[in-house]
């Protein structure tokens, strides 16, 4: 039981410090600019992701968009490839690879995709160099937002903006250009026919990326992210994570030039607090490893270009494993990084294989349920099939249907026309297939249907076998 004293120093606490204290107000972050290694590592995959992104919609193969997610057709285009509804094992076997590529680089060296290729910090990145184009470095922006509004803050600020939207809008039109063709959808809207739900997602993609890269920027990473969450369960001692050598730094504190501040007791962290002016999240790296953190790697970069200006060695803040800090040994290529690699390659060469092997045409063979057989005028067994063709291919083919499996099978067909079709076509067919009962061994009698293209019968990937069963009376 609580004494008096207690009840009266817990119901004397102002609300206002409770709420204070679950409710912290957003302090907008001004990330200091810094040139290193990580950084133009960083610049160099901006501008490779963005690259893919605006330029992918815009290349032709063929005589049509080299990528395209044609929703309507059911048809996905990539560049020489075609994928239908029927290929989306191929969709689902990526994004397993995409979730253990994750876990493998994870394990490996941290957040390293949060760092330099998550799209949400792709395109804060983005947004952060047209601020610094219009506003200034951080100085001048945290200067120019303290300034009372006139007319020079109003035309940085409306041209900022002006950019942000202006990006944001192509960045929506790009988006939408994946699943509808670019230079029609360019057209469309120059003159208002664009469909309503094309306009809409061109304004709902812009407007995301003008929120998310321009207004929420870290705010995303921090309270809206699932994988700042559950990374420490991929974590162990021998993963290569963005760290402080706490034992090298402290304790930290300024000093003078030329000054023996280890006769002083101090670190080599001179307490310059650029390592927290650089972070886009606005954490102090030196309090250790926070869920905050995503590995952007800018707070190594000053804090090297610091320690070369103050003649200390490099290497206070960097990439290293927390039994190194500890004084240990570390293992980078453990048991998991192993297993993580295995599985990876062999899901991706799986997945090669199978695309180079797939079939571009489908039969499916079903039997007619209304009869098992049915004997002939002149004695012979009769089975009744519908075959279901479907063309795969780019391109229109004409097809033949076989079948064997029993001595003196003939097949024959409802219809006299030829079989073809054309690209994504699928073509129901009555076939019956007529043997002799003397050839039937058994009550149930295993045959193949074949289908190939009769004009390339010689690529394999045109011609498919289906399996099916004969069936006929009890022999004696």
């Amino acid at each position: 039981m609580k004494s008096s004293e207690e009840n009266h120093t817990t119901q004397s606490i102002p609300l206002e410090t409770v709420q204070e204290s679950l409710y912290a107000k957003r302090e907008k972050i001004y990330p200091r600019q810094v040139l290193g290694l990580f950084s133009r590592l960083r610049i160099t995959s901006v501008f490779t992701l963005l690259g893919i992104y605006y330029i992918f919609p815009w290349l032709t193969w063929d005589g049509r968009q080299a990528v395209l997610l044609d929703l309507p057709a059911r048809k996905f285009y990539i560049f020489g490839l075609t994928f239908w509804p029927q290929d989306m094992i191929f969709l689902a076997f990526l994004l397993i690879m995409a979730g253990l590529t994750l876990f493998f680089f994870t394990a490996l060296a941290g957040r390293l995709w949060c760092g330099f290729a998550c799209p949400q910090t792709v395109w804060t990145e983005v947004f952060l160099w047209m601020e610094r184009w219009v506003e200034g470095d951080r100085p001048q922006q945290m200067k120019l937002d303290k300034a009372p509004m006139s007319a020079r803050k109003f035309r940085l600020k409306a041209t900022k903006h002006a950019i942000w939207i202006f990006f944001a809008a192509y960045t929506g039109l790009t988006f939408v250009g994946f699943f509808s063709p670019i230079r029609e959808l360019c057209v469309n809207l120059w003159h208002f026919n664009a469909s309503t739900t094309e306009t809409f997602w061109v304004f709902f993609y812009g407007f995301a990326t003008y929120g998310n890269a321009g207004w929420l920027r870290e705010q995303i990473c921090i309270y809206m992210c699932p994988y700042a969450r559950f990374q420490s369960a991929m974590f162990d001692k021998d993963t290569m994570v963005l760290a402080y050598d706490t034992q090298r730094g402290e304790p930290r504190g300024s000093r003078k030039r030329g000054e023996d501040y280890k006769t002083a007791g101090l670190g080599d962290c001179v307490n310059c607090t650029m390592c927290v002016q650089v972070c886009p999240t606005g954490i102090d790296i030196r309090n250790g490893l926070q869920y905050q953190c995503i590995s952007c790697s800018a707070c190594i970069d000053i804090c090297d270009e610091v320690m070369d200006k103050v003649g200390y060695p490099r290497g206070l803040i960097r990439y290293t494993t927390q039994n190194i800090l500890e004084g240990g040994h570390t293992h980078v290529f453990r048991l998991r990084i192993f297993i993580y690699g295995f599985l990876l390659l062999s899901l991706f060469l799986g997945w090669m294989y199978a695309i180079s092997q797939r079939s571009l045409v489908e039969l499916d063979v079903m039997r007619d349920r209304n009869s098992l057989f049915k004997e002939t005028e002149t004695g012979f067994i009769e089975n009744v099939y519908v075959v279901k063709l479907m063309n795969l291919d780019e391109h229109a083919h004409s097809f033949q249907i076989t079948a064997k499996g029993i001595d003196g099978l003939q097949l024959e067909l409802n219809q006299t026309s030829e079989l073809k079709l054309v690209s994504g076509e699928i073509l129901d067919v009555p076939v019956r297939l007529i043997a002799d009962p003397k050839q039937l061994k058994q009550r149930s009698t295993d045959v193949s249907f074949q289908m190939q293209a009769t004009d390339a019968p010689t690529n394999p990937k045109l011609t498919t076998v289906e399996q099916a069963r004969f069936l006929g009376p009890i022999t004696r």
